[in-house]
């Protein structure tokens, strides 16, 4: 191709008809795709600025997974106080009146004479009880009865009674407590501190959903800034093949550039326009699947008017000295899968123990203490059921022991493997969480070498372009290769992009398998 000063000028010739006609349908089309990026006629849209930590808390407040599994992990603490409720005190009360008449078939002394006359003489007895009684099972295993039943009795027109009325009284204290099988506190609050871990497990659960929650709000929002600016490069590549077209227009239009070279640089517009829908469509499929982590209402989801969500965040694209070591022993501490398995294996522990408690015969040492009062009226029974002449008790052991005790072997057998297997099952976690360290440690490393690398490339494709557009200007290049050099600036534009956004992504993985999570954003869990 020859210089333009060396371009010897030519006369004008007139096109032919067909020409002319061909090149009008073909250019005002292109021309007025080109000189339109989007179509003219578009949805209503309302622009809403976000930030990344007002999203994470918006999800951390109205997501319904954290929802579902805050209260399932709330459905776990009324078993502690139910457990612990089977050693609170019951209090029992009690009371009845009676009154009944028997016929007498024998002279009763004091009550009806020697003498008996031709009919049965009736025997009317009158009473009124009542029963205090406390019951209560002890820690160590024991259990305790204490009972107070006061009775009043009438016999009407009887003299051969001390007190008539008469007041009598009964207390009692029974206590039963096993020496071997049921016996300690490890083995009463067995349940308890199962229930307890249980709801330490839940909380480890729900701490796991938290970390997820934002850990997804954080892909999708920067994923939200990839879009945006995704559709930044669409939207420079295409103004570059617009400014191409008019260029090469006027270039032949001054008869310098053949109608070829415009016809080429029109179909490339003409594509540009097609990856910036792409891009659009791709920005507002990204906005309505962050949106849906923030779980907006039904209504707002129906709105016609679409709100593009504006991520205000820049991403980062420095990197700070990562220690391995430092993160997995973070990591360790912290998972909520790790502290999950190590409840798990607490309690199989304390399940095991029981099961081997109950291995052994149950003997029990009961006893009984219990005094009587009898007098006039309340205050003459009480001074005497409490002044101990009138009183018994009872002491014993109790031995029993099943043939075989197969159900209690078995049963401790079963708790056996069942420790194994969460002995086993921590070691899994805890590798597990190793090897997903490592990985997102050397992620991270990666994608910011991938920032350096990419952003080298995008600018050797920027001085490329340069340099061939003004070897272009000068008759020395073409229009495909100058479209060649703005399609490779657009891919180095594109990766470059992609890089920066996947270091900060890989940065937000990183975190969530540290579980630090939550100290970015100098949240705490309640």
């Amino acid at each position: 191709m020859k210089p333009i000063s060396a371009i010897e000028p030519r006369k004008a010739r007139p096109v032919p008809l067909i020409v002319a006609v061909f090149a009008l349908s073909t250019l005002l089309p292109l021309a007025s795709a080109g000189s339109a990026a989007v179509p003219e006629e578009k949805p209503t849209e309302r622009q809403q600025a976000i930030s990344l930590a007002d999203a994470v808390l918006r999800a951390l407040e109205r997501n319904l997974d954290i929802t579902v599994s805050r209260q399932t992990r709330d459905l776990l603490l009324p078993d502690i106080k139910f457990e612990q409720a089977k050693f609170d005190p019951t209090l029992s009360l009690s009371a009845s009146q009676s009154r009944t008449i028997t016929p007498l078939n024998r002279p009763f002394f004091g009550v009806t004479g020697a003498q008996l006359s031709s009919e049965p003489t009736p025997f009317d007895v009158r009473e009124t009880t009542a029963t205090l009684g406390l019951t209560q099972r002890i820690l160590t295993g024991a259990t305790y009865a204490l009972t107070f039943s006061p009775d009043r009795t009438f016999v009407p027109s009887a003299t051969g009674f001390l007190f008539n009325p008469g007041y009598t009284s009964l207390g009692t204290l029974t206590l039963t407590q096993p020496l071997l099988r049921d016996f300690g506190l490890d083995v009463n609050r067995t349940l308890i501190r199962v229930a307890q871990n249980n709801a330490k497990v839940g909380e480890h659960v729900f701490f796991d959903k938290v970390l997820t929650v934002i850990s997804t709000v954080e892909q999708s929002f920067w994923e939200l800034v990839f879009a945006n600016e995704n559709l930044k490069v669409a939207q420079i590549v295409l103004k570059a093949a617009q400014d191409l077209v008019v260029s090469n227009r006027a270039k032949a239009a001054a008869e310098i550039l053949s109608f070829a070279e415009v016809l080429q640089a029109e179909a490339a517009a003409a594509s540009r326009v097609e990856l910036v829908l792409i891009a659009e469509k791709a920005l507002r499929d990204q906005d309505d699947l962050f949106r849906q982590l923030l779980n907006p209402g039904e209504q707002e989801l129906r709105q016609t008017v679409h709100v593009h969500l504006t991520p205000i965040d820049q991403p980062i694209q420095t990197l700070e000295p990562i220690s391995l070591e430092e993160a997995i022993d973070i990591a360790i501490e912290r998972r909520p899968e790790v502290l999950l398995a190590q409840k798990n294996v607490e309690t199989s522990d304390i399940n095991s123990k029981f099961a081997k408690n109950q291995l052994l015969p149950s003997l029990a040492l009961t006893g009984t203490l219990g005094t009587y009062g009898i007098g006039k009226d309340l205050g003459d029974m009480l001074q005497r059921n409490y002044g101990g002449n009138f009183y018994n008790w009872t002491a014993g052991v109790v031995l029993s022991y099943p043939l075989g005790n197969r159900s209690a072997w078995s049963q401790y057998d079963k708790r056996q493997l069942e420790a194994k297997n969460a002995q086993a099952l921590l070691q899994s976690v805890r590798q597990q969480v190793l090897i997903d360290v490592r990985e997102a440690v050397r992620r991270v490393q990666t994608d910011f070498k991938r920032i350096e690398t990419t952003k080298s490339a995008r600018i050797l494709a920027e001085k490329k372009l340069q340099s061939e557009q003004e070897r272009f200007n000068v008759g020395l290049s073409t229009t495909r290769f100058v479209l060649d050099y703005q399609r490779d600036l657009a891919l180095a534009r594109g990766s470059e992009l992609r890089a920066i956004v996947d270091f900060n992504k890989s940065q937000s993985n990183l975190a969530r398998h540290k579980a630090v999570t939550l100290d970015r954003y100098q949240i705490v869990l309640q």
